[in-house]
């Protein structure tokens, strides 16, 4: 749910258009994502200002018209009879090439999506579909999955989002251009972009936690914290619905990922769980929170190349949240007084505790956002230490790879980015380490602040 006073500047819109434009006539769109990222706001806005006129079925409802519309699908002789009657249903007339039907929360009723084949031949109208990802994986075993389906995913908003939110595009657009001109941002207008990152950090990028940061001007804070509470708790309801044989296994290991990203080489270790855990017992585990896009896996490319998922070692791994403020929330355990002195302690850079773990959690969401698989590399060598180094992301650039180190504070030193640009020297673009220091370049090596993470 989003707070309807407050209206995003969602990327996603733009690339609906596309959709609209160039494929809406051979492909319905599926519009997928973990629950709460603002999903239904998006298409309903979309909708209401891109066409004449439309029908919204929301299938999570047991309302009367949800009712009539379920005994349409099932009743309907014909795509024909199907539409006439959900015309009389809502009240809606729908015109050829200019109205669109949207079945939401489709996982709920998988005859509606069944029924997308159908429909979308039928070509008078367009068509989409929203849902929670786990959901839409799970309620397909006796229906055949269309293939007239074009899928976008929709991620938490990223921070230019963020910045489009909090009334600082001017920001945004500067953080941009000082990054093609390869110049810093400089002084104070450096150290305003670092505090609004942080601010992002701590308001998360779900659309019920940033309205609830915006719209409460006497807390915050604790009003963004209180909706990230209930998104959590949201989450842990979906794996106990959906994760059906090995939810425990999933609840674990979603447990587990702030104490994983809180230690220094941050892989996900399954002895922390058990010391007889194996991964062929707990693989399942973290596919469905892969899948529910609850949360982001890192995987250890052992032999980079431009083929990244070519040469993966499956049992070395780094889990992240889907969201940097819902893993700072997540990681709390104390009281209301305790965790208000955390969530000031990000804000104002006095948290006391390394905070690395939030910054590779903020630029793993980063780079997923910008439609990027996340790997890194990890080799331990324990009789030649020369040979032991560890990169936190691998990023391809047409045929190189880019290195990326993420560092918490103004660190120059980077013998893991050294060691591993020495030895696959003729697979290596541009090196980056990014930090919260203003962009400066060493060499082949240059210093990201973090608000730019973006931009790679």
């Amino acid at each position: 749910m989003t707070d309807s006073k407050v209206e995003f500047n969602r990327k996603a819109y733009a690339e609906m258009l596309d959709w609209k434009n160039r494929l809406a006539g051979k492909y319905a769109l599926l519009v997928e994502g973990a629950r709460r990222t603002g999903k239904t706001h998006l298409v309903n806005r979309f909708v209401n200002a891109e066409y004449d006129s439309h029908v919204f079925i929301d299938f999570s409802k047991s309302d009367r018209r949800t009712r009539d519309a379920k005994k349409a699908f099932e009743e309907a002789d014909g795509i024909a009879d199907l539409v006439a009657r959900l015309e009389l249903i809502f009240l809606v007339k729908l015109v050829p090439g200019r109205s669109c039907l949207v079945f939401d929360e489709v996982q709920r009723f998988p005859t509606a999506r069944e029924a997308i084949k159908h429909l979308v031949e039928y070509g008078r109208f367009h068509y989409i579909e929203t849902g929670s990802l786990v959901g839409i994986r799970e309620n397909v075993k006796d229906i055949l999955i269309p293939s007239e389906e074009h899928s976008m995913k929709l991620h938490p908003l990223d921070f230019e989002e963020f910045l489009d939110a909090v009334g600082a595009s001017m920001v945004k657009d500067a953080i941009r251009e000082r990054f093609a001109a390869r110049k810093p941002m400089g002084g104070g207008i450096h150290e305003k972009a670092l505090d609004l990152f942080r601010q992002y950090m701590v308001a998360g990028g779900m659309p019920q936690s940033v309205a609830a940061y915006v719209g409460d001007a006497n807390s915050p804070l604790v009003a963004c914290d209180e909706a990230k509470r209930e998104i959590l708790r949201l989450y842990e309801e979906d794996i106990g619905k959906y994760a059906k044989g090995y939810a425990a296994k999933v609840r674990s290991v979603f447990r587990l990922i702030p104490s994983a990203l809180s230690r220094h080489e941050k892989k996900f270790r399954l002895s922390d769980i058990d010391r007889n855990a194996r991964m062929r017992r707990y693989e399942n585990a973290f596919l469905w929170l892969a899948d529910s896009m609850v949360a982001n896996v890192a995987w250890n490319s052992t032999d980079p190349d431009v083929g990244l998922g070519m040469n993966l070692d499956a049992s070395t791994l780094k889990l992240y949240n889907l969201d940097t403020g819902l893993l700072l929330t997540q990681s709390m355990r104390g009281g209301a007084a305790a965790d208000a002195r955390l969530l000031r302690g990000v804000r104002y850079d006095n948290l006391g505790i390394n905070e690395g773990m939030f910054f590779e959690n903020a630029v793993a969401q980063t780079l997923v956002a910008g439609g990027h698989e996340l790997f890194f590399y990890s080799r331990s060598d324990r009789n030649d230490v020369g040979n032991t180094m560890e990169i936190d992301f691998l990023v391809r650039n047409g045929i190189k790879i880019c290195p990326v180190e993420v560092k918490s504070g103004q660190y120059r030193k980077h013998a893991s980015l050294d060691r591993f640009s020495a030895k696959f020297k003729s697979r290596i673009g541009r090196r980056y380490v990014v930090c919260t220091g203003d962009y400066s370049e060493e060499g082949a090596v240059t210093y990201l602040p973090v608000y730019m993470a973006h931009c790679l």
